[in-house]
């Protein structure tokens, strides 16, 4: 299989939202030709000034691509455009590679790459782990499931976005290797809303409390710029609180299918419910201003 080279492939780019469209950008910086679909086409038209070519469906984008890459909300729509007559898979050529970034659950993964194969398709779950920000950086982790010799010859488009991806295993691990990830980001930032109503409630000053957390070592990187955002009362979304809502729901519906009780997942994805009720837009780090409604500082 040829090297996936800005000079030896097209890309087809489906869901072109928050993500996508930093991915899509990432990739014509990078010198790669991409026509991009999107349901709200005018998603997708935002994109032409900087190169992109525009389907008008997804069998215009399945014909113009090498390689099909998509970024999408959830399961149902990640079937709905790969599966059925009118898919992807089903007038797809033989050779054709699909990188599915979107955060789904690992069955879906393995349905896509079953179903792939019958098609002549190599489908491979390319797990985005990180926000907007990371996108734009260049920090993302790149989490893959699939096969190893489609792995090696989509490295330059890893390389396009990021100078981290690992294969994880076969087709499934790299969303496995997500919900694992957002598993710990998720309840590290509940502990972290704890940690914050625990303090003023002790009648801590709000600024430096937050000052000081970012400067020891049990705050994660990831979390590290909201506290300076928090700070401000700034809750504008890097990384949704509904997405988080919906990869909680994917963890725990995973966990049951192996038996596996979550009890500190289960604990944060109720917090988390209760965050994104009252404020669906914001962030996930508004799980602090959440928990802050509890507090009863000390005179």
């Amino acid at each position: 299989m040829k090297s996936f080279t800005a000079d030896q492939v097209s890309l087809g780019f489906m869901g072109v939202g928050e993500m996508g469209s930093r991915i899509v950008r990432r990739l014509r910086d990078h010198g790669y030709q991409v026509t991009v679909y999107n349901r709200n086409r005018s998603k997708a038209e935002a994109l032409l000034p900087y190169g992109v070519s525009v389907a008008g469906s997804l069998a215009e984008l399945r014909m113009s691509a090498d390689v099909i890459l998509s970024c999408l909300s959830d399961d149902d729509a990640v079937r709905s455009v790969y599966f059925g007559n009118d898919g992807i898979l089903a007038g797809s050529r033989p050779g054709q590679v699909a990188l599915e970034m979107s955060t789904v659950f690992p069955e879906t993964s393995r349905e896509l790459h079953a179903e792939g194969a019958k098609h002549g398709v190599a489908v491979m779950d390319v797990a985005i782990s990180g926000s907007t920000p990371a996108v734009e950086q260049g920090t993302v982790r790149l989490l893959v499931g699939g096969d190893a010799e489609p792995f090696r010859a989509a490295e330059p488009i890893f390389q396009a976005l990021t100078g981290h991806y690992f294969l994880m295993g076969p087709s499934g691990a790299g969303t496995s290797m997500k919900l694992v990830v957002n598993a710990l980001l998720g309840i590290g930032m509940q502990a972290i809303a704890e940690g914050v109503a625990l303090g003023e409630a002790e009648g801590l000053d709000r600024s430096r409390l937050l000052y000081v957390l970012s400067q020891t070592t049990v705050v994660p990187q990831a979390h590290l710029g909201k506290l300076a955002r928090v700070e401000h009362d700034d809750y504008s979304p890097q990384f949704g609180i509904g997405l988080m809502n919906k990869d909680f729901r994917l963890i725990l519906e995973a966990a049951k299918s192996s038996n596996l009780p979550l009890p500190a997942t289960t604990a944060a994805f109720e917090v988390n419910s209760a965050a994104f009720a009252e404020d669906p837009g914001a962030d996930l780090s508004s799980v602090i201003r959440h928990m802050g409604k509890f507090v009863e500082t000390k005179v």
